[in-house]
């Protein structure tokens, strides 16, 4: 296999990330707690300017380790006991007492929450203030990527907007853009050739989600999960393929938009990505008793397509990208687990732009649920119609000539075509505050 087709290793690895709690409040956590880490005393204010995604997706989110909500609490909790060190698990580490003293921040109107501009990339600007010091941190475009810190009008630390994320991968000088120089074609070479060894650090991904999965089973505050659970007869893993897909994916998803004490492994910088790019396929592999082996090819390709099609619509918008991105990749996973080959995933891509491209996302709750039923119920129909011969043909709507084409048309109604649809969700949700 030749090195362009190596190197989709190392973007599978630059972008699975553990995330503890919805990604957007884990952000805002490590921001304000980064921000604090320069000054000393007590807390005078802090103020949060978030980009509309950020803001939406973070508004009434559960928060790790707490029974709160929201996008001002996951401040002032970052403040109170935020571990920057953890990155997208500073909240880890969050006490009873932690809760009582981010209460009191908010009681005594110590923290601010500021919408900033209608914007599907990420924006967090965090400023901390104490009677002796000052700091600002500000991240971009990643949920972990500092791009400037200021501390007492002096800035201390400056980054160019287009440089690369310090990580262990920094050698390799990979970049998430780097997923649109390939095809669907070269995508599914790789799956089909890459060394198991070489991926087989994805298996970590299944284990971290399906154990987040069982914790919502255990939880008193989940009930989908539980509801869901009867539905497949009482069995985690029954004989349904389906109603087990279903049960997997959407109890993790509960589990991880409540807040609960558990990390999902993300990708794109979602935990609910990183959940329905797995969870079906794990199903799939119990259920029918597949090889290690094809789920993590499957998984790598999961993957894959749901990041192409992130990329043309940005991190965060106002279409649902675990149900279309990742519901997608999921399902183009499903086919292959199947047996289908390159026209059958162009078709499966086919079937789901023109089935669920459009719906929209109103922030990272409970209804996140939902949408991951809907949109995995939409992949297995995608599936099934493709591999019998039917599918809808480029002409139509936004699909396109080209299985490429037709992911970046899906993109751009976010990226592009729903600005308008972001504001009014905004909107609603001041409203209702």
């Amino acid at each position: 296999m030749n090195e362009k087709l190596n190197r989709l290793t190392y973007l599978i690895k630059y972008d699975m990330k553990p995330a503890l709690g919805v990604t957007e409040p884990a952000a805002i956590a490590f921001a304000v707690s980064k921000a604090r880490s320069y000054t000393k005393g007590d807390i005078e204010g802090a103020e949060i300017v978030l980009n509309s995604g950020i803001y939406k997706n973070a508004f009434t989110c559960g928060i790790p380790n707490s029974n709160e909500f929201g996008n001002l609490f996951a401040a002032a909790l970052g403040i109170a006991a935020g571990n920057y060190e953890k990155g997208l698990e500073a909240l880890e580490d969050v006490k009873d007492e932690d809760n009582n003293k981010a209460k009191k921040l908010i009681d005594e109107n110590k923290i601010k929450i500021v919408l900033g501009d209608m914007s599907s990339n990420i924006y967090i600007n965090a400023s901390v203030k104490t009677k002796t010091d000052t700091a600002e941190v500000i991240i971009k475009d990643y949920h972990t990527n500092i791009v400037s810190i200021k501390v007492n009008g002096t800035v201390i630390f400056n980054k160019e907007d287009d440089e690369k994320q310090k990580n262990e991968n920094e050698s390799e000088n990979i970049s998430s853009k780097d997923i649109l120089d390939y095809t669907v074609n070269d995508i599914l070479e790789y799956i089909d050739n890459v060394s198991i060894k070489d991926i087989s650090f994805i298996m970590e991904a299944h284990k971290m989600n399906i154990d987040l999965f069982y914790l919502s089973l255990e939880s008193r505050r989940t009930d989908i999960a539980k509801k869901l659970l009867k539905m497949n007869n009482n069995t985690v893993f029954s004989d349904d393929e389906i109603c087990t897909a279903r049960l997997l994916t959407a109890g993790a998803i509960e589990a991880r938009v409540l807040g609960l004490n558990k990390p999902a492994m993300s990708i794109t910088g979602s935990g609910a990505h990183g959940i329905i790019c797995t969870m079906p396929l794990y199903a799939l592999f119990k259920v029918n008793k597949l090889s290690e082996d094809i789920l993590l090819r499957a998984t790598a390709l999961s993957f894959l397509i749901t990041m192409y099609i992130k990329e043309h619509s940005g991190r965060l918008s106002a279409f649902c990208g675990c149900g279309i991105a990742g519901g997608t990749g999921a399902a183009c996973a499903i086919g292959y687990l199947k047996g289908a080959d390159y026209k059958d995933i162009v078709h499966i891509i086919n079937n789901m732009s023109s089935g669920i491209t459009g719906m929209i996302c109103d922030g990272g709750n409970q209804g996140c649920v939902m949408k991951a039923i809907v949109a995995l119920d939409a992949g297995f129909r995608a599936v099934e119609l493709s591999l019998s011969g039917s599918y809808i043909f480029p002409i139509h709507g936004i699909n396109a000539e080209t299985p490429e084409d037709t992911m970046r048309n899906m993109g751009l109604i976010a990226s592009e075509g729903m600005a308008e649809t972001e504001k009014t969700i905004i909107k609603i949700m001041q409203s209702k505050s």
